[in-house]
């Protein structure tokens, strides 16, 4: 026997009432917005009724095109991607010397002095576990 649980679209207008979410103009907003993502957040997500995990959704959303307007991030270059990756995996250089084939090389390339050639964004792609494309 499967339960599936109906949307009430009555509950959800309350909860929409009490949260107001609009699209963010102030930092204001932004933060009151923040702050009733966190408190859904704080709860399971198997506790989430049907209607709180919509405005959850739309709370989320409402939240990110704030941030792509406000704080963008741009695209980083290839080495400030591989720099960013071995801090997250705590790597060092010679960590990475296997794939470059060199101290030298891979020093270059972790600071932006050589390129990454297209050989050496495939073994950084497989070795990170990501897109080749992260490297180019």
């Amino acid at each position: 026997m499967s339960t599936t649980l109906v949307f009430d679209h009555k509950k959800y207008a309350r909860l929409l009432t009490k949260a107001l979410p609009v699209k963010s103009e102030t930092e204001a907003e932004y933060d009151r917005l923040l702050e009733q993502t966190q408190h859904l957040m704080e709860r399971d997500e198997a506790e989430l009724s049907p209607e709180e995990s919509r405005l959850l959704d739309l709370l989320t959303e409402l939240i990110e095109r704030y941030e792509d307007e406000h704080y963008p991030m741009g695209n980083p270059q290839p080495h400030e991607m591989l720099q960013f990756l071995m801090e997250q995996r705590g790597l060092r250089q010679r960590d990475l010397w296997h794939l470059f084939g060199s101290r030298g090389v891979a020093s270059e390339v972790i600071h932006g002095k050589r390129a990454i050639s297209k050989a050496q964004a495939k073994k950084l792609a497989a070795f990170f576990h990501v897109t080749a494309d992260l490297f180019i």
